[in-house]
């Protein structure tokens, strides 16, 4: 359980720090938030690696994850566009992420029945 909750909070970290980045472009204060974001991802993400999530799952989901939630939040925050090509391929990253979830289960699941 605790790998996922290191896993959300590299996924939020990443966000607010990738649209900080945005914030930065009119008021460099933000960078700030941009530095301290990304390196709480990266450290959050290696202990979601560190509790045993192999990296092929917690990078998709996290990089996944940051993609479709940065583009609906840019769309809230800033009012950038968000069309239905782009809900669409939101849709493809969420399928994509539980086809990964579940190959890996079923991948540990076939490790657990050799053994």
């Amino acid at each position: 359980m605790k790998k996922w909750i290191w896993l959300f909070a590299a996924i939020g970290l990443e966000v607010v720090a990738t649209l900080s980045l945005r914030a930065a472009m009119d008021n460099p204060q933000w960078f700030v938030v941009v530095v301290c974001g990304y390196l709480g991802a990266f450290v959050s993400l290696s202990m979601v690696l560190r509790k045993g999530m192999a990296i092929g799952v917690a990078y998709g989901i996290w990089a996944a994850c940051g993609v479709a939630l940065t583009a609906v939040m840019a769309h809230v925050i800033f009012d950038d566009s968000l069309s239905w090509i782009m809900g669409l391929g939101i849709a493809c990253i969420i399928a994509g992420v539980w086809l990964v979830e579940m190959g890996a289960g079923a991948a540990h699941g076939k490790v657990e029945q050799t053994l």
